[in-house]
């Protein structure tokens, strides 16, 4: 005797799944005035043209006061300079609206209220618990992007238009000419080291360096970078 068919129901609940899944999303967050701020943005798009190609980025408007409108022309100024925002993080709950991206919960955001909040905002920063090193054994080549939720280690070059990410820091044996980005989720005690420096973007916790803006006398050769006292550093190695 031939089966049963299997009731509709049942196959489309096999073939309608969900999975949850990390993506790296960058975070940019303006500062009044707005309008500098778009033209100090088109400035630093024009020395890296493309960064945001093909990138999910998340807006911090916290400390803004946004209408609706306001909100609306920001990302529309954003969207024509190659930036799509696909949420918004602090922003007023009244800005909830289809024609706007998604508001976003902070991971964070300080739970609890009063005196407890006030004491954990201003506790010292500590390392967070990073997970294992990863070791890269090859060359990164243009176009790439490598992103490593930990420490991570390049034995091999890192090639132009190539993007390294880590929330850790990270170590490249060979030459770097691509943009590399340490202590990507907020790690201001993540350092760099290379071989031999040629950048595009050096960044540490969002403290950044263009190439135009590293010293010629560092070109080709090794260095370190780290952030000290609010400042990101970067020195020949001896």
């Amino acid at each position: 005797m031939a089966a049963a068919p299997q009731p509709a129901q049942s196959q489309q609940s096999r073939s309608f799944q969900l999975h949850g899944r990390t993506f790296l999303a960058f975070v940019l967050k303006p500062e009044t005035p707005i309008g500098k701020w778009i033209a100090d943005a088109e400035s630093w798009l024009a020395r890296s043209p493309g960064f945001f190609d093909g990138k999910p980025v998340v807006l911090d408007v916290s400390g803004l006061l946004l209408t609706k409108a306001k909100a609306a022309t920001l990302v529309q100024d954003l969207a024509a300079r190659g930036i799509r925002v696909m949420g918004m993080l602090g922003a007023d709950p009244a800005l909830s609206d289809a024609t706007l991206p998604p508001l976003l919960a902070s991971e964070r955001t300080a739970e609890g209220e009063g005196c407890r909040d006030k004491a954990k905002a201003q506790a010292p920063w500590r390392a967070p618990a990073l997970p294992g090193s990863r070791l890269i054994d090859s060359h990164v080549r243009s176009g790439q992007t490598l992103f490593h939720d930990g420490d991570l280690t390049i034995i091999g070059s890192v090639s132009s238009g190539a993007e390294i990410v880590a929330t850790g820091s990270i170590h490249i044996y060979g030459a770097l000419r691509g943009r590399v980005m340490a202590g990507a989720d907020g790690n201001p005690a993540a350092h760099i080291f290379c071989r031999r420096m040629a950048a595009e973007l050096v960044a540490i916790d969002g403290y950044y360096c263009m190439a135009d803006e590293i010293s010629a006398s560092l070109i080709e050769k090794p260095v370190h970078a780290w952030l000290e006292d609010g400042e990101l550093n970067i020195k020949a190695l001896d």
